[in-house]
């Protein structure tokens, strides 16, 4: 093969990595939300909590001595307290879910991109082996009825339904 003939046939695929992709996207709060969401979800975080509570609880009872209570019953402070906390972790996850709902539409857009760079690449390879057959005098009318009927049969049992798009 001459230098001229590997040139024609060089091919320069551009890929997309994904994950790349969606990671620079991310702003400063988005990565605060997703820590936040995650230690907030983490069973060190249920144990930090629970053993906070109880100790508020057995300190504003008077279980250590009358001198230490500071939040007499109905404990009013942490009362106040336990609702910002579940305010400020409440806001955090609401964060996160639509950061994650962004990601998966952006994810969904980036393999729509891909799908279309895989359809241009085999219509190309398609369309060499078409000319390769006909300069070869090469029957694939068999071949091409082949694909279509299996084309057909995918997107048979692959259905796309309203139910689909209401979950």
């Amino acid at each position: 093969m001459t230098d001229q003939t590997q040139k024609k046939f060089t091919l320069k695929l551009i890929a997309i990595n994904k994950n790349e992709h969606i990671r620079r996207l991310r702003t400063f709060g988005d990565k605060l939300a997703d820590k936040v969401t995650a230690i907030a979800g983490s069973s060190s975080f249920l144990i930090v909590n629970i053993l906070l509570f109880a100790g508020w609880i057995l300190i504003n009872t008077g279980q250590f001595g009358q001198n230490l209570v500071f939040d007499e019953y109905p404990f009013g402070f942490l009362t106040m307290a336990v609702s910002l906390e579940a305010i400020v972790l409440a806001i955090f996850v609401l964060i996160s879910q639509n950061r994650q709902a962004k990601h998966s539409e952006l994810q969904s857009e980036l393999d729509y991109i891909t799908d279309l760079q895989a359809d241009a690449e085999i219509n190309i390879i398609i369309s060499i082996l078409e000319r390769l057959s006909e300069k070869q005098s090469i029957d694939v009318s068999d071949l091409l009825t082949q694909l279509e009927a299996s084309q057909k049969k995918i997107l048979r049992e692959h259905p796309i339904t309203k139910n689909d798009l209401a979950d």
